[in-house]
């Protein structure tokens, strides 16, 4: 089931002006293409788990934190992939910024990769901790216990300063009492996110130690990133609830150039969703659709305690899972409330904290042969008394979501779109009875002279960017620029995805 905010990317209600999609990207993750459903539904899908990346040993040479690893990022930069994760090091030449406290003594560790599967520690030696010579430690200091990166693609953005992160920071004393600000929530005034830099994602170093944002929580995977189909950065913070029910949330704040921010910090609107706890809210942007965010923060059900062979310990308080949510604007999300990864079977995979992923969607050689390149996240996998594992899961290109109808047949209507472009493509998979047909029609629902739904023969297959074809061809550059409305058949078949081209 999807909760929807009905609401367009400025906030206003969903009406029938037509839509620019231009060439973009459209995926299904929520109903905003939408018009009308007949026999359809949009339907949830899960990933898959596969192999362990790490497994806890040997601490800073190979293991995660010796608590619940919920501080990890993986992103693609050029021909390898990028991986930050916390770990336990005390180092004798950390940078602790005067007045800090805590953390002092977690690291950011890094990884790397050439097909985001096999994973290697590069020897750094950058600091040396007390009982290993040889590590792969590239911050300690303040900020280490969720030091979050990215590569900052902002083309004003200067060389020294092309890898950035955020980090949290409490300061040991304030005197001064939490004030409300004009959205009546009381602020911690110890607590807040410093930023940090680096030429090349390896040697970092603190921007200023003043903190940039000095409003929230922060007890969480802070999360920031450069917006370019916004132009702007743009900041997912760790908070509570503004209506004094203690339920953590999540709030956005943006900035020009990363060291000023917006504020007050903006609370995310989930529509009709329940109230929630979410937790570590890993939004980003979509890197094959970036006009989308997608979140997967790790879900909190507070009163649970599942006891098993593998965790036979009663002192568990609550169970996680992942659940997905999308926005248009990074402030009104639609949220599934399904959940999108699950504990499963494994042995102590229902303790609290577990399953949450890493900050990162990225693409990955298929395990497959000869098939398409898929989706991997990363997850981690607490099983208590300091074990902390991180697995990888995948998932079909654009499959978070995809209209479905079973073998009776079904139909979708999109709203009114104008598009660029002389070719339409779709992501999509059938079986062997299934198939997927599609009719351009006006604005006004009529069937355009040969795009209807008879003009085009039934697709049938397993196809990431298949070109859809009428009799008459496949161009349809004549129709770009005037609205109009596409009409799915949809036959014991998934459509995940569109885009004109």
């Amino acid at each position: 089931m999807l909760i929807l905010s009905s609401t367009l990317p400025n906030g206003e209600a969903c009406g029938q002006e037509p839509y620019n999609i231009g060439s973009r990207l459209e995926l299904f993750v929520d109903d905003f293409l939408i018009d009308s459903l007949n026999g359809a539904e949009r339907r949830l899908h899960h990933p898959v788990p596969r192999e362990l990346v790490w497994k806890d040993v040997n601490r800073v040479e190979g293991g995660m934190y010796g608590g619940a690893n919920r501080s990890v990022t993986v992103f693609r930069d050029g021909d390898i992939y990028r991986m930050y994760y916390r770990e336990l090091a005390r180092c004798s030449d950390a940078v602790i910024v005067p007045g800090a406290t805590g953390d002092d003594d977690i690291v950011c560790c890094y990884a790397e990769s050439k097909d985001g599967i096999h994973w290697v520690r590069p020897a750094l030696n950058f600091y040396e901790t007390k009982d290993l010579k040889t590590n792969n430690i590239v911050w300690a200091g303040t900020g280490g216990a969720n030091f979050a990166v990215f590569k900052d693609a902002n083309p004003n953005c200067s060389p020294e300063a092309r890898y950035k992160a955020i980090g949290r920071i409490m300061l040991k004393t304030d005197p001064s009492p939490p004030q409300p600000d004009e959205t009546g929530y009381a602020w911690l005034p110890n607590l807040g996110l410093l930023a940090y830099q680096s030429p090349d994602g390896i040697r970092w170093s603190l921007m200023q130690e003043e903190r940039i944002i000095k409003k929230g929580e922060f007890d969480s995977y802070n999360v920031a990133f450069w917006d370019a189909h916004r132009e702007q950065y743009a900041a997912f913070i760790r908070i509570w609830m503004p209506d004094g029910t203690h339920i953590r949330s999540v709030a956005r704040l943006t900035s020009q150039d990363f060291l000023h921010w917006s504020d007050p910090p903006q609370w995310l609107e989930y529509g009709g969703a329940p109230a929630e706890h979410l937790y570590d809210n890993n939004i980003t942007f979509y890197p094959r659709a970036p006009h989308l965010f997608l979140g997967l923060p790790m879900r909190l059900v507070g009163g649970r305690v599942k006891i098993t062979a593998g965790n036979p310990l009663p002192d568990q308080t609550s169970v996680n899972d992942t659940v997905l949510m999308s926005s248009r604007d990074g402030l009104y999300f639609d949220r599934w409330l399904e959940g999108f990864i699950r504990a499963g079977p494994l042995p102590g995979g229902w303790w609290n904290e577990n399953l949450c992923p890493a900050w990162g969607i990225v693409a990955t050689p298929s395990h497959m042969e000869g098939a398409p390149d898929e989706l991997s996240f990363y997850v981690n996998e607490y099983y208590g008394r300091a074990r902390s594992n991180l697995r990888r899961h995948t998932l079909r290109m654009d499959g978070f979501a995809s209209l479905h109808a079973d073998a009776g047949a079904g139909e979708v209507v999109t709203r009114p779109l104008i598009f660029t472009g002389r070719a339409l493509t779709m992501n999509y998979e059938t079986s062997a009875i299934g198939s997927v047909q599609v009719e351009i029609q006006t604005a006004a629902g009529d069937p355009i002279s040969g795009f209807g739904l008879d003009d085009c023969p039934p697709i049938f297959g397993d196809e990431v960017g298949a070109v859809v074809r009428w009799k008459s061809g496949s161009d349809v550059g004549a129709l770009a620029g005037t609205p109009i409305r596409l009409r799915f058949r949809i036959k014991d078949a998934d459509l995940y995805s569109i885009r004109f081209r």
